[in-house]
């Protein structure tokens, strides 16, 4: 076998000097997400979908919608009805065989100092479940 047959002309270069390779630009791309970003932006649907509907007190009424009302207080340790520690779970079940016998049973929901909005909510959130409409948010004492 003739390996000289495979072997390279005298006239090639040994080494050929390589192209640098353009670089990508990042531009284009960023201006897609950004106009996708805005497009996503104005098609989308700001609605409140979960809304829970607090009453708010009137002046002078305040003396007379406490008498008959159940009190939740939403505390660091846990919930309590009407001064007694209660779950959450069993919350829901007083709340709903009360609502069986008064369907305009006012409740108020009293958050403690330093407990999370979230965990109000919660409770506000499992109250109207129950199928509570008279719902009131009440500042602490000490607040």
């Amino acid at each position: 076998m003739n390996f000289h047959a495979f072997a390279r002309p005298r006239s090639w270069p040994i080494a050929r000097p390589r192209r640098r390779r353009q670089l990508i630009s990042l531009t284009p791309l960023i201006d897609v997400v950004f106009i996708l970003l805005v497009f996503f932006m104005l098609a989308s649907s700001f609605l409140d979908w979960r809304s829970i509907v607090l009453a708010a007190p009137s002046d002078g009424a305040g003396a007379a919608t406490i008498e008959g009302a159940l009190l939740v207080e939403v505390r660091g340790q846990g919930l309590r009805l009407s001064g007694r520690p209660i779950g959450l779970d069993e919350l829901e079940i007083r709340v709903r065989a009360r609502l069986a016998e008064n369907p305009d049973q006012p409740i108020f929901v009293r958050p403690s100092a330093g407990v999370p909005l979230q965990r109000a909510v919660v409770v506000l959130d499992r109250l109207s479940a129950a199928g509570a409409e008279r719902l009131s948010l009440i500042r602490d004492r000490a607040q």
